[in-house]
């Protein structure tokens, strides 16, 4: 069963002359449990089904649900909530608060809905991302990595639905952003955590059960059980049919 599920999106920016399709009737779902990659060229929609996706943007037509739950429809206040309760985000930028320890950090989203940290789940959830050891330290105390890890904490300590990734990696060396990637996959294998990722790199979308290439505003093609190889060259196909 798809928890979530885009139907006919559209998104346009601007107007007239100047209007700009960034998703051009988007039809997909993302099954429960399961780790989907984003793949494209460059401009072909990745960040804006994400977002839209992820009630970050509003799409211009079509319908978006989570869980059943109609986000097209939703106030801003809604959209808000929702956010908040049910989805997590984890992006490039770590975007972690500096004066705040790994600890302070990542119970920063129940303190902002009102909810007092529970004893020991704060520290539970850095444990499971191998950083129980760290807590007290700030953000300029771990290497990238480790402020990555805390992010991603950060992003499940309310539990959500769905935690969706931009370029979770992408500020990362190689090695230590394979590390991230299997902390996400294990997420995923032994959680049953649904994962919807962008990336450009298809080292990283192949830690995902699927792959599912865009071009202009569109899903085009679907691979599943990737691999980095396979993944490289369905993307070397999109960038040779591309115009000039």
């Amino acid at each position: 069963m798809d928890l979530v599920q885009l139907t006919g999106v559209h998104r346009r920016y601007g107007s007239g002359g100047n209007a700009v399709l960034a998703l051009d009737g988007v039809t997909i779902g993302f099954p429960a449990g399961s780790f989907t990659a984003v793949m494209g060229p460059s401009g072909s929609g990745k960040s804006t089904l994400l977002q839209c996706a992820a009630g970050l943007d509003r799409p211009t037509s079509g319908s978006v649900r989570l869980a059943g739950t109609e986000l097209t429809e939703l106030s801003e206040t809604g959209l808000t909530l929702l956010r908040r309760d049910r989805i997590g985000f984890v992006f490039q930028a770590f975007n972690l608060l500096p004066a705040l320890t790994a600890e302070q950090n990542v119970e920063l989203p129940l303190r902002l809905a009102g909810r007092r940290p529970g004893s020991g789940e704060v520290r539970a959830m850095l444990a499971a991302v191998g950083l129980a050891d760290r807590r007290r330290n700030r953000p300029a105390e771990l290497s990238g990595g480790q402020q990555q890890r805390v992010a991603i904490a950060r992003a499940l300590v309310t539990r959500p639905e769905v935690l969706f990734a931009d370029e979770p990696t992408g500020a990362l060396d190689s090695t230590t952003g394979r590390e991230v990637l299997g902390l996400l996959r294990g997420l995923a294998d032994r959680h049953g955590q649904t994962i919807v990722m962008v990336t450009h790199d298809p080292v990283a979308a192949a830690h995902a059960d699927r792959v599912v290439f865009l071009a202009d505003g569109r899903p085009v093609d679907e691979l599943a059980r990737p691999t980095a190889r396979s993944v490289a060259a369905r993307m070397t196909g999109l960038e040779a049919v591309r115009p000039c």
